[in-house]
């Protein structure tokens, strides 16, 4: 195995295992989102739509840094985009075992594609949208494994424990009688899907097509690397053979073997590691062999066309009817399902710095953060709302703001969490138990965790109704998931009265704004005690036709 291959490995598996790590409660003594603050797409792309330097993404500047001395190398042995895309080339390889290389002709021309979705994201950035998450190669790569690929493994899991315990009642065994895998859900997937089913595709075309056509990080590092101070060169023993010119995986070799196209290069050795005569090594400093040109030189019109592009498709994204805007003003259109995790930054603010990479949503406990459609806006697509009906947001986890890269979501202690209201909860009477229907229905008082809701006689009732107090309601959810009622359920939360901060204490401005969230002793979220304790209890007898526990 060669050293590429091994540092790949190493890499690949770190961040497979760091991002398992991105659970409630973090156990990992390294960041678990350290490989998406590596990403220089997006740090440049978010500094620049948010009108600030974030302080977590300073892996991705010393990755910059190192791409000038070194090339390209974060693309071959670090980026776990390019690692999947390797893999999958050998998978999807339309050439013949044994035999050459066969893969129908794209233009190099084509090449310029990455600079002009990189120009497109950047003139959209400028006027503070944020559509790094379209094409970041390490946003892309955690929402597969994150959303798509984790959650199947774990119901592939789920279901051999299956097999095996019914294998083991067979042969009279007790084969893990009491354990469970239970899989997350979200929304999305097949969108996830069908975007990578493109990428790993496009291996009929080329290898690591994503990397030479369309990676916008790959031509950001590659304006970084296009005269680096480490070079491949080729001593004068090289018989031209060509075949570092045919197994080169960006096409950084074009024609002719003593040249090399730098901001191509992705510093991955396999020229040296086939050459017969053993003729080329990567070391500097050394004679410049090959183009040392910016990759844009002469694409004036087409750079300028690509960056106003991208404003263009900014300032009409802000001018759509739901885009959210800066401030409270008259004639917002905010969906109710809208919620946003505890911590999350003003809207506006958020959605400049959120990356969409899911790795909140992946490390959520109760699987409530889920990915939002077109619901707010294109601007807000694939950004974590809370999503009550299939999980509250357990008051003692913090983990969303902890595995956030941008600081789209602060990173808050339990201290202030528990202030951070994400919304308000209300009943709607007419699908309520006790309102509609006059039977004994005690859920939402006895799970909400902040004593929110109370029950009290109203006249003309049998028995007591629940009633929201908002000052205590912090918009957990806790209500809404264990409502028995199908469909919308009887008690909502919807972003009313949300507190959003981008600085200062949650606390000292809830009590300015007269709130007071005070939490019960048993608030820890249990789904398994919960659904046997709070939903099977106080109304089997009452439930009228159309309802279940």
């Amino acid at each position: 195995m060669t050293f590429q291959r091994i540092l790949q490995t190493i890499t690949f598996t770190a961040f497979i295992v760091l991002l398992y790590l991105a659970a409630f409660p973090l156990m990992s003594p390294v960041p678990v989102d350290l490989f998406l603050r590596m990403d220089p797409l997006v740090l440049i792309g978010t500094l620049v739509s948010a009108r600030a330097f974030i302080p977590l993404l300073l892996p991705a500047v010393l990755i910059i840094g190192f791409t000038f001395f070194l090339g390209r190398f974060f693309c071959s042995h670090i980026c776990p985009m390019g690692t999947t895309i390797d893999i999958s080339d050998q998978i999807f390889h339309p050439g013949k075992k044994g035999g050459p290389d066969i893969y129908r002709p794209v233009p190099a021309s084509l090449r310029i594609m990455k600079y002009l979705v990189l120009l497109f994201i950047l003139g959209a950035a400028l006027f503070g949208v944020s559509l790094v998450f379209l094409a970041s190669p390490l946003s892309l790569i955690t929402r597969l494994f994150g959303l798509v690929i984790f959650p199947v493994v774990a119901l592939l899991m789920d279901m051999g424990l299956f097999v095996l315990r019914g294998a083991g009642e067979i042969l009279g065994l007790s084969i893990f009688p009491y354990t469970a895998i239970e899989a997350p859900r979200y929304a999305l997937q097949f969108f996830i899907v069908l975007i990578f089913a493109s990428v790993f595709g496009c291996a009929y075309l080329s290898p690591r097509f994503w990397c030479r056509y369309l990676c916008p990080a790959g031509a950001l590092l590659g304006l970084c690397s296009f005269k680096p101070f480490m070079r491949r060169r080729v001593d004068e023993s090289c018989t031209r053979c060509g075949l570092c010119v045919q197994k080169c995986p960006t096409g950084a070799i074009r024609t002719d073997p003593f040249k090399t196209d730098f901001s191509e290069c992705i510093v991955c050795l396999r020229c040296t590691d086939i050459c017969p005569e053993r003729a080329i090594t990567f070391a500097f400093p050394g004679r410049n062999q090959g183009k040392a040109e910016s990759p844009l030189s002469g694409q004036r019109r087409k750079v300028l066309g690509a960056g106003l592009a991208g404003a263009g498709a900014a300032l009409v994204s802000l001018s759509g009817l739901r885009q959210q805007h800066r401030g409270e003003a008259p004639g917002q259109i905010v969906p109710p399902t809208l919620i946003r995790p505890p911590g999350a930054i003003p809207e506006a603010d958020f959605l400049a710095r959120c990356v969409r990479c899911g790795e909140c949503m992946k490390a959520c406990p109760t699987n409530t953060l889920q990915p939002i459609g077109l619901l707010s806006g294109f601007t807000a697509f694939a950004s974590p709302v809370i999503t009550p009906q299939l999980g509250p947001c357990e008051p003692h986890c913090t983990v969303c703001g902890q595995v956030c890269p941008t600081g789209a979501i602060r990173s808050l202690p339990v201290s202030e969490k528990i202030w951070a209201k994400v919304g308000t909860a209300y009943v709607i009477k007419h699908k309520c138990l006790a309102w509609e229907f006059d039977q004994e229905c005690l859920v939402c008082d006895e799970v909400c965790p902040f004593d929110a809701v109370k029950l009290q006689r109203v006249e003309g009732l049998r028995v007591a109704a629940p009633f929201v107090d908002e000052s205590r309601c912090n918009g957990c959810g806790f209500c809404e998931h264990h409502c028995p009622v199908l469909g919308d359920r009887a008690i909502v939360v919807e972003p009313m009265n949300a507190l959003r901060l981008a600085t200062g204490s949650y606390r000292e401005q809830a009590e300015v704004l007269g709130f007071s969230f005070e939490m019960k002793q048993q608030s820890s979220y249990e789904p398994a005690e919960r659904e046997e304790k709070d939903t099977s209890k106080g109304f089997e007898d009452a439930l009228p036709p159309g309802f279940t526990e």
